[in-house]
């Protein structure tokens, strides 16, 4: 009878070892701790839809732009549409290229042997590109950050956990397995939930970063190409 009755008390132990339980009955730092990494791994998904989303289109629009640039119009019709106010990264190089070369052909009659022009237009295109890289880059580190930390605050959690389920076990003065299997659950319970927002951060990082990374040798393949057309067009005005 009474090995009937343990391994009913048992079996209601292990179907109550839920995520909710097993929060609701751990300790208040424990809790903190898992609260904390929730709201971590809430942000990090944010992040990377907010990634995902941005990295796509900003390669539709600069696919767009490249289609248009490269169809044969005028240079100076197309600052007049997209460069002067630039909606995408790409007609933001283009037009702070054609812009500065715009205002040096009025003082040099376009002639970028002179002056330094082409120093300005190259130096116009790096600032334009590390400024919107910047841009696409931010909250990034946020999850360069995430992704090593959040694993040592479950592991604080568990540890502070583990000592606690331990002071209840002293306590109680009962090492059964019903009596410490639940303490010892909520406390590696904040590790699990560590490592779901540790990975996801870590791997969004490095797949973000190395789409970014691509767009920015776009950019600035571009910037180099449209400076030479640029010089080009210097050189038969001259």
């Amino acid at each position: 009878m009474d090995r009937t009755v343990d391994t009913a008390n048992l079996g209601a132990q292990a179907i109550n070892l839920s995520p909710l339980h097993l929060f609701m009955h751990a300790s208040i730092v424990v809790q903190l701790v898992i609260l904390g990494l929730v709201f971590c791994s809430a942000f990090v998904w944010a992040v990377i839809i907010e990634k995902y989303m941005s990295v796509r289109r900003v390669n539709r629009e600069a696919d767009a732009f490249e289609e248009r640039f490269w169809s044969g119009g005028s240079l100076d019709d197309i600052y007049e549409a997209e460069g002067a106010k630039p909606s995408n990264p790409m007609a933001a190089v283009f037009g702070a290229a054609m812009g500065e070369w715009r205002r040096s052909a009025r003082i040099n009659g376009a002639d970028m042997s002179r002056g330094g022009v082409r120093e300005r237009v190259d130096r116009a295109i790096t600032i334009t590109v590390t400024r919107e890289m910047d841009r696409l880059g931010k909250r990034l580190i946020a999850l360069a950050t995430i992704g090593p930390v959040a694993p040592f605050i479950g592991l604080f959690g568990t540890v502070w956990g583990i000592m606690h389920a331990f002071g209840s076990i002293a306590a109680q003065h009962n090492t059964n397995l019903a009596v410490v299997a639940p303490g010892i659950s909520e406390a590696l319970f904040a590790t699990a939930i560590g490592l779901l927002t540790a990975i996801p951060a870590y791997v969004a990082y490095n797949v973000t970063s190395g789409a970014l990374d691509l767009f920015a040798e776009r950019l600035s393949s571009f910037g180099i190409e449209f400076a030479a057309i640029l010089s080009r067009q210097s050189e038969e005005r001259s």
